[in-house]
């Protein structure tokens, strides 16, 4: 389902929904993972066992700058999804409102 909603996305042909599109349904999840994996490697970090140990330390670094990295195209996604149907999403969001059609 997201890769057909993305091939549509790139011929601009992709429907509009009024809760998550299918990619930003999958970007919700991958980013929960992403926070969820940083907040254990970083704890990790103040363990005795793992403190100082480098993969446990590259491990929080590669996570925190993925997460970085995917808070970005998530704001791309809402700012393209916004222009594309014409709607403030970032308001819908606040508000919970959205038009039907």
């Amino acid at each position: 389902t997201v890769l057909r909603y993305l091939s549509a996305l790139l011929s601009g042909r992709e429907a509009r929904y009024i809760g998550h599109n299918p990619a930003g349904g999958a970007m919700v999840i991958v980013l929960i993972g992403a926070m969820g994996l940083t907040a254990l490697t970083g704890w990790l970090m103040t363990t005795d066992a793992y403190f100082g140990v480098p993969w446990v330390e590259a491990a929080h670094s590669l996570a925190a700058h993925s997460l970085l990295l995917l808070v970005l195209f998530h704001m791309g996604g809402v700012a393209l999804a916004s222009f594309r149907h014409r709607e403030n999403l970032v308001r819908a969001m606040i508000t919970g409102r959205k038009r039907k059609a």
